[in-house]
This record gives structure tokens, sequence and C-alpha cells, in this order.
């Protein structure tokens, strides 16, 4: 009988086969570059051939690396099939958001998809920075931005970018909608740090008449402050339309800005998807899609 290889540098070449650097397969695996790089050369040196070229900006396999992966890679979710069969994954779903997305449309949202799926722990991760997959453990990732967001992730948009001014009715009781350019330009105004109050005074044909307003780090803060009564806040209407609806807020104006980067819900494209994660992604996208 063949002796088989080890099972360490077969694990090590079917992850660096799918990153193809030796970097990206250390963070999935969780150790060293120089670890996975010498499991893989003592997995070379044990079939007596190479499977990777090693290029100055990552790995292509060989013809016979190629071949080899997709039968070690068939090998493999095999046994991750068995294993589930044996031992069902539970269904931990670790999502990272902005904190603005977190407690302006996902956390509200939230009761009706606990209902629905008690059997899932979405867990949220509500961060400014980018989160990585590997090393911060997430499944899914809700970001601002423009495709192509690079070869690895797979992008589904969620909501397009459009800006619209709110207030609460207790700031413009003095006040008749919609309100002139001009009484916006000079009423005060909640700015955070996308800061964009210049560009929408410009597309109203008008400019700021005083500097007061408060000025906030981030989005959630300036609708806050806005259901305080403290000012305008310049927002992305979905954020808002819960509590336009509820009469929290009015939209001051009916002039949209629209935004130069959109709302993206970004999953791993080498990810294997368990039945929580797609749960949790179709409810996404069927909540984006219906009205507020």
């Amino acid at each position: 009988m063949t002796r088989l290889p080890p099972l360490n540098g077969l694990r090590a070449f079917e992850v660096a086969g799918r990153r193809l650097t030796f970097r990206a397969a250390a963070e999935e695996l969780g150790v060293t570059q120089g670890a996975v790089a010498q499991q893989v050369r003592q997995l070379e040196a044990h079939l007596g051939l190479p499977l990777f070229e090693r290029l100055p900006k990552g790995l292509a396999l060989t013809p016979s690396g190629r071949s080899y992966h997709t039968q070690i890679s068939t090998a493999f979710d095999d046994m991750r099939r068995a294993t589930g069969n044996l031992a069902p994954e539970p269904g931990d779903v670790r999502v990272s958001v902005t904190p603005t997305f977190a407690a302006k449309w996902l956390i509200p949202n939230l009761p009706g998809f606990s209902a629905s799926h008690p059997n899932i722990d979405l867990q949220i991760l509500a961060t400014e920075k980018l989160s990585s997959f590997h090393s911060d453990g997430i499944d899914l990732a809700i970001r601002q931005g423009r495709p192509p967001f690079g070869a690895a992730l797979d992008a589904i948009r969620l909501f397009a970018h459009e800006n619209i001014a709110v207030a609460a009715p207790s700031f413009l009781r003095d006040h008749q909608l919609p309100l002139a350019p001009e009484q916006i330009a000079e009423l005060p105004k909640l700015h955070d740090a996308h800061d964009l109050w210049p560009a929408f005074l410009r597309l109203l044909g008008t400019t700021e008449r005083n500097g007061h307003g408060l000025r906030l780090s981030q989005t959630t803060l300036a609708v806050d402050a806005a259901l305080a009564g403290q000012g305008i806040a310049l927002v992305s209407d979905f954020l808002v339309a819960r509590d336009i609806k509820a009469g929290n807020l009015v939209q001051v104006t009916p002039q949209v800005m629209p935004g130069n980067s959109d709302f993206y819900l970004l999953v791993e494209r080498s990810a294997r998807r368990n039945p929580a994660m797609e749960t949790v992604i179709t409810w996404l996208t069927s909540q984006a899609a219906a009205p507020p």
C-alpha cells in the first residue's frame, strides 16, 4: 500500500493551492508563513516533484500540482461533509459592520430574524476598521465602497448611497417644509466624518451662511443629534427610513445627493458556506430590498 504523505503537508498544500500565497494560507491556518512553506516543501520531497512555482508575488500550481490539488481538495471536502453529518456545525455567523450600520439598520431589523431563525447565533462585530476574514474570524462583512473589492471577494449590493437632509419636527417648529436652500444654509448643520455638507449645499445652489453646528466622528452620532433637535443631518436615506416613517425625523428638502460609493455585503469567494451563512445572506439581501 502506498504510504500516505504527512497530513499537515496535505492540509498546507490544500490551503496554499486555494490562496496562492503562503502568507494567506498561514493566516487561514493560524500558523506562521515559514511553517506552511516548510510543510509544502516536505510534501514535495515526499512526492518527489514540485507542486508550486514560486513567483515574486505569490505561487502558481505546476501542472502536476493542479491535478493533485483538485483531488486533494475533493478529499478534504468529503472529510468536512462526513464530519458535518456526524456533528453538525453550530449556527454561528459572525458579521462585521460599521457602528452606524449596526445601530441604525441592522439591530433594529434583528428581532424579526431572531424570531424566524432561533437556532442561528448572529454575532455582530461593529468597527470602523477593515476586518480580516481570517484573523478576525468573520464570515460576512458589510462595507461602503466601490467594486471591484478584490479577486478573493464576492460583493452583493445592498443599498445605493443616496444622501438626504433630515431633522426633528421640533427643530423645524417655526419653519414650513420644504426648506428653501437659503434656510438650510443658515440653520445649524450636523457634520460627520464624511463631510458631505459642502457638496450638498453646492447642489442646492448655495453655500454655508454660518459655522454653527456640531462636528461628530460618526454618522450614527449625527442622526442621534438630529433626533434630539440639535440641527440638520445629512445621511443615507435607508439609515433614517425607520425614523422618518415613525415621524421622529422629516426630510427637509426633496433634493437627493447620490454618493460615489454604495453599501455591499462581502463574502469570501473561497469560503465554504454552511446553511447558517446562506440563511443570513438571504435574509440580509431580502431585508435590504424590502420597503422600510
